[in-house]
């Protein structure tokens, strides 16, 4: 639930809301909300079993830190997903259900997100995320791994691409970065504590918080809400309701960290690159650059909150199969069909 669209978002009947400027949070375009019915069965919670394959517990060794991670598909290149602040590895759920019937999917529960568990859920610096998504794949893959696709979504995104300039993980062959930019990223941050602390803060029940999360909240897809925002609640035995799992607001010394520096890092990871993007989120002057030079692909989607994967993950999924087919990405690294043939003779 990165929340940053709150602040301009109203209930259905109270008119347009007005227009604010795009950030690393929130959408530069928000299409109209889904409609609403009081109903608990139309808000009830789905299994991620119908999305994904199989549910893992990844223990890192020598330390006292447990990842989650959810799996699908059993060919191809592994799309390794990583999601935004306060949302879960089941952000990506019905993306990967269409992903993997070409190609492996792994998402994963970051640090203090979900039902992963580490000695410190509150150290949520650029540096221990990044380590700790390392650390997930070579517990996972070894010194061996197959062909390796980054995606991360907002903060997920700068995890992707310090995890890809870092330049340690074998056989990577792609780096897909959604709606996040360094210049609105940066100057989204000063306003971030009221819109925390303006977001509904406890609900009744699951049903009440995903109902929440489609009327007046991050997202506009009423199945992908009713499969991730479970993941990102816990109850409040104290006040007796559900509250938001991650604390956001105790992250702020680290949101620096996230973003300085992000595009020119991005630019400088040595892999096939692409930037995926709600709206018309300007590019700042790094990437402009870059852009001209054709350093990376830029796709901008419309009609879709902040959170592309769950909003439209159809389209999302088309965008990660077409990134594979043009790359020729196959399950151990680029495919070239001469080379195949040549070989099998």
């Amino acid at each position: 639930m990165e929340p940053a669209p709150l602040a301009s978002l109203q209930e259905e009947g109270e008119g347009e809301p007005d227009e604010s400027p795009s950030s690393a949070f929130s959408a530069a375009a928000v299409p109209p909300r889904p409609a609403t019915h009081h109903s608990l069965h139309k808000y009830a919670p789905l299994d991620w079993s119908a999305y994904f394959d199989e549910e893992r517990r990844v223990a890192i060794p020598d330390t006292e830190d447990v990842f989650n991670v959810y799996m699908a598909g059993s060919e191809g290149p592994v799309v390794f997903c990583l999601h935004g602040g306060g949302y879960s590895g089941l952000s990506f759920a019905l993306a990967a259900s269409q992903i993997k019937e070409k190609a492996r999917v792994v998402s994963m529960d970051l640090r203090g997100h979900g039902k992963s568990t580490t000695s410190d859920d509150s150290d949520m610096s650029i540096e221990t995320l990044s380590s700790d998504v390392i650390a997930v794949l070579h517990t996972l893959y070894g010194d061996s791994p197959p062909a390796i696709i980054l995606v991360g979504h907002s903060m997920g995104g700068s995890v992707a691409v310090h995890v890809a300039a870092r330049k340690v993980i074998r056989n990577l062959h792609g780096l897909l970065v959604v709606d996040v930019v360094e210049g609105t990223a940066m100057a989204s941050l000063v306003h971030m504590q009221k819109i925390l602390a303006n977001r509904a803060q406890h609900f009744p029940s699951i049903e009440k918080a995903i109902e929440w999360s489609v009327k007046g909240g991050p997202l506009r897809n009423i199945e992908s809400a009713r499969v991730s925002i479970p993941s990102t609640l816990k109850y409040d035995e104290s006040k007796k309701c559900y509250t938001h799992r991650t604390p956001l607001e105790g992250t702020e010394k680290y949101w620096k960290g996230w973003y300085e520096g992000l595009s020119e890092k991005f630019l400088s990871c040595p892999v096939q690159k692409v930037l995926l993007l709600a709206g018309t989120d300007r590019l700042d002057r790094a990437l402009t650059i870059g852009q001209m030079q054709g350093k990376f692909q830029m796709v901008v989607v419309r009609h879709t909150g902040h959170a592309i994967q769950e909003d439209v993950p159809e389209e999302f999924a088309s965008h990660i199969l077409n990134f594979i087919a043009r790359n020729k990405i196959g399950p151990n690294g680029v495919e070239i069909p001469g080379l195949i043939k040549k070989w099998q003779h």
